[in-house]
């Protein structure tokens, strides 16, 4: 791996990464409600005559689908090649962020214009060694010179570091938004939010509802019980943290294999639903409809995790 003059880099700024794009489709409604569908957002200002659509939309108008956009220019290609001639042939996204400056309706026709905003300096980070590049979408609609949005969006393109031998189970991101959850956990009680102004419950924890937008919550401890909503069964890669106790034995934590297992959508007595792994059954007798009772599960004998356990003889 060889080092790139900064000054070289920092060449890139301000080069177009798109000019005059244009969306493939109109602002229209079948977008909207499949987009709200899938995020379960029934707020009303995104139905009816007067509809608007849901703000985090925005790239979607302009997104290129499988056959992309035409209106690409090299100067991003042209960056990437660079970093990885030199080494930081691996990639990352990192965050996003968008600005929101008036909605968008119903056909409306989106134009764009992308921008290569910043290159870092060269940065060490747990993944490797490389370098930041934020670019920026500035979004408008056909004949408005004001733009309706922004979008920017940060990767690292970077040299993988040596890896490190790790068995432990990744921690979660603990959070001013989601600490009460885990402190519930840490004494082996699921709690639930729930809206004080619509007594909507609400899961994950969020920092308000979605349903009435109130920003004042309680919690109800949820009861245990759940079925199997939907799981998926991971193959690959095998990872020793992952691995649950032994089938037959008590959850302890101490047993069990790297893989597969079975990651479980589970809805709860209470309507909501969490994404959990499933103990007590083999990864290949989960099933949709599976009665599950939730228990905690020491780890690394340093924090406990919820996890459902299948009830005797679901697994028929």
């Amino acid at each position: 791996m060889s080092g790139i003059p900064y000054e070289r880099l920092r060449a890139f700024e301000g080069r177009a990464t798109a000019a005059a794009g244009r969306g493939k489709d109109p602002v229209n409604e079948p977008m909207i409600r499949h987009w709200c569908e899938a995020m379960g957002d029934t707020h009303p200002a995104y139905q009816g005559p007067d509809a608007i659509a849901p703000p985090t939309m925005l790239q979607a108008w302009t997104m290129g689908g499988l056959s992309g956009n035409t209106e690409r220019s090299g100067a991003y290609d042209e960056l990437s090649r660079l970093l990885d001639d030199a080494g930081y042939t691996s990639i990352v996204a990192t965050d996003c962020e968008q600005e929101y400056l008036r909605p968008l309706r119903p056909g409306d026709r989106v134009t764009f214009a992308g921008v290569i905003e910043s290159v870092s300096e060269r940065k060490t980070t747990k993944l490797g060694t490389g370098h930041f590049v934020t670019t920026r979408m500035d979004v408008r609609v056909d004949g408005d010179p004001e733009p309706v949005g922004t979008h920017r969006f940060r990767v690292l393109k970077y040299a993988p570091a040596p890896k490190k031998p790790q068995a432990k189970r990744p921690r979660p991101v603990i959070n001013r938004d989601n600490a009460g959850f885990w402190e519930g956990v840490g004494a082996h009680r699921l709690l639930i939010q729930r809206c004080v102004g619509c007594a909507t419950l609400r899961f994950p924890w969020l920092p308000g509802c979605n349903a009435c937008g109130s920003r004042e919550w309680d919690t109800v401890e949820a009861s245990g019980e759940g079925t199997v909503y939907s799981y998926v069964v991971m193959h690959h890669p095998s990872f020793p943290g992952f691995a649950l106790p032994d089938q037959a034995g008590d959850i302890s934590g101490q047993a069990g294999e790297a893989g597969p297992y079975a990651v479980a959508l589970v809805e709860l007595a209470e309507g909501v639903r969490m994404v959990s792994n499933v103990a007590g059954v083999p990864y290949d007798k989960v099933r949709i409809g599976m009665p599950v009772r939730l228990e905690f599960l020491r780890v690394d004998g340093e924090w406990e995790l919820p996890v459902f356990r299948a009830t005797a003889g679901s697994a028929g």
